[in-house]
Formats: C-alpha cells, structure tokens, sequence
C-alpha cells in the first residue's frame, strides 16, 4: 500500500516558502531586527514540523516495508539507521544531528541554539526533498 505523502509535501512546501523569505528578507533594510528574528522564529517552527512528519513517514515505510524487525517503539537513532539502510536516506548521522536540533529548539529557547538551528534548516530541507523523492 502507497504512503499518502499529501502532509510531506505540504510540510516540505512551508519549510522551503519559509525559508526563501527569511533569505529574500535578510538584508531588507525596511525590516526591523524583530522583523527579521521572527521570519527566523517562522523557519525554525517550520522546521520542527517538518522533521516531525519526515521521522514520522521513515516509521511508517519501514513498517510497511521491513517486517524482520520490530519497528514500534525502537529508538530514533536505530530507526535512522534503519532508514539508512534501507537508501530511504543518506546519512543516518545527519537525521541524529537534526533530532537534536529539533530537541534544542522544541524545549528550550535560546537565542545561540535557535541561530544554531536555523543554520541547518537549508540541508535539513535538502534532506527532506531527497526522502520525498525515494518515498514517491
């Protein structure tokens, strides 16, 4: 049975909107440093969605797909590893590095984090259009 990958791709679509504005805005010198920091704040939510429905949509294939292993209630970094293994990604380190990217942002705010973090969204948007691509 095919994956309904609607929520992926609407996902994926905000992230990348998000993002060229925040990178069409950076020098718009009409824009306030508020201005600007909440189109950041706007990439990062888009973000922390977005990798949600991505680990999300890596679970259910596997599900589907991989029935040697128990895949309910296996922890993240094996199901990345899984997902590697299965060339559903490519690189089961960088899922691990935006996992904790969204654990920062999503429990605590600080300004050094969230820069941290909206310095990864343009490969973590990468990321997610390469699974998007081996899930169609």
């Amino acid at each position: 049975m095919p994956l309904d990958l609607t929520s992926l791709v609407q996902v994926i679509d905000a992230l990348q909107k998000a993002l060229s504005s925040c990178v069409k805005n950076e020098y718009n010198q009409t824009l306030t440093v508020e201005d600007k920091e909440t189109l950041k704040a706007g990439v990062i939510q888009n973000f922390e969605i977005a990798y949600e429905v991505c680990w999300k949509f890596l679970k259910r294939w596997l599900e589907l797909n991989i029935t040697d292993v128990a895949i309910d209630g296996l922890p993240r970094r094996e199901l990345f590893r899984k997902a590697q293994e299965n060339s559903l990604i490519k690189d089961a380190a960088k899922w691990f590095e935006y996992h904790n990217a969204r654990n920062e942002t999503a429990h605590t705010y600080n300004s050094d984090k969230a820069a941290a973090v909206y310095s990864l969204t343009a490969e973590f948007l990468k990321d997610a259009q390469n699974l998007l691509k081996v899930l169609e």
